[in-house]
């Protein structure tokens, strides 16, 4: 594996990284599991941004799949622009950034609290204003984090809201996947995406597909091929493409597509093989005739999947910013840490 960028070196830093977020905040999460055991929230909502808000996706799908709680994420700009005071009593707010440091996040994270919702925050930066104001802060345990793309701090994100529901849901399957997750993500940054990467180099665009807990993995997959290639990618479930969108489909247009073994598995392959049959290239960790085949760690389990696909992909996506003229640790345009109102 090529680590010539500092992005791919501190993404290769994710699995120690999960290890040190368990070894400091397994009591924490446990705490709060106990916690919202006893407040049993009704709904629970979210706020973040870029990255961030795509943790929030995995987050999502994991708490109505496990919980059977509706989530729905807060745009920042309800309160910050609009002003818009917010009900939230009996619910559980959880806010996910960086750098806790965006007025908007922080004035929404305010208005949370004042509307009557428990207020949690997973951080990394634990000097942060986010860190200070809520009610239950919890450290990413990312490590120093320079590249503009988020990566570390993306993977250890998603790996909080595992651990969150875990613990709240007292599952031992689900805290047993959390025990394994750094072995698990160690397996996938050894795998190489670049062969089946390298087709992107020259396209103008693509999709990138995911299902249920995959589709925040489709999402920060699409956001890393605009920031580090200025490669245009769109995300999409994999039942929505086939509405509208599929007719972009075709030779020249190729598909990114991501699995894991649960019940997204099935209708996911279908909407790949009505991709192939069009001609487009797919690339994919479907066991699909007429893929390009990423590759995959075997057996991993599905909460897990959508964090070893990226864990793989950002060992390969790296060097398709290289290949195009790119350096992928300063975009343009973009800064670290972006504050907006």
């Amino acid at each position: 594996m090529t680590l010539t960028s500092l992005m791919a070196r501190e993404a290769a830093e994710t699995p120690d990284a999960l290890r040190r977020q368990i070894d400091r905040c397994a009591p924490r999460f446990q705490e709060l599991g106990e916690r919202l055991r006893r407040l049993a929230p009704r709904f629970v909502v979210t706020g973040a941004r870029g990255s961030s808000d795509h943790a929030a996706t995995y987050g999502k799908y994991l708490i109505e799949t496990r919980l059977g709680l509706p989530v729905a994420s807060i745009g920042p700009s309800v309160v910050s622009l609009y002003q818009t005071p917010l009900h939230l009593k009996d619910g559980l707010y959880v806010a996910v950034s960086q750098s806790g440091r965006s007025p908007d996040l922080l004035r929404l994270t305010e208005t949370a609290k004042a509307g009557g919702a428990l207020t949690v925050a997973f951080v990394n930066d634990e000097t942060s204003p986010l860190f200070q104001m809520v009610d239950v802060a919890i450290p990413l345990c990312a490590g120093p984090e320079k590249s503009v793309a988020a990566t570390k701090s993306y993977l250890t994100s998603l790996f909080a809201f595992l651990q969150m529901v875990a613990y709240w849901k007292a599952d031992p399957a689900l805290l047993a996947t959390v025990a394994d997750a750094p072995g698990w993500l160690e397996r996938a940054a050894a795998l190489d995406w670049y062969p089946g990467l390298s087709r992107l180099a020259a396209v103008r665009g693509l999709y990138i597909i995911g299902r249920g807990l995959g589709a925040a993995a489709a999402q920060e997959m699409a956001l890393k091929c605009k920031e580090t290639s200025r490669l245009h990618a769109d995300a999409f479930s994999a039942a929505e493409v086939i509405h509208g969108p599929l007719a972009l489909v075709g030779p020249d247009f190729p598909v990114l597509a991501l699995t894991q073994d649960d019940a997204t598995l099935a209708p996911t392959n279908d909407a790949i093989r009505r991709m192939v049959g069009l001609g487009a290239t797919v690339l994919s960790t479907a066991d699909v005739p007429g893929v390009v085949p990423l590759p995959t760690v075997a057996g991993v389990p599905a909460e897990l999947a959508p964090l070893a696909a990226v864990q793989s992909f950002y060992g390969g996506i790296h060097r398709i910013a290289t290949d195009r003229g790119l350096n992928p640790d300063v975009p343009p345009n973009l800064a670290k840490v972006t504050e907006t109102v």
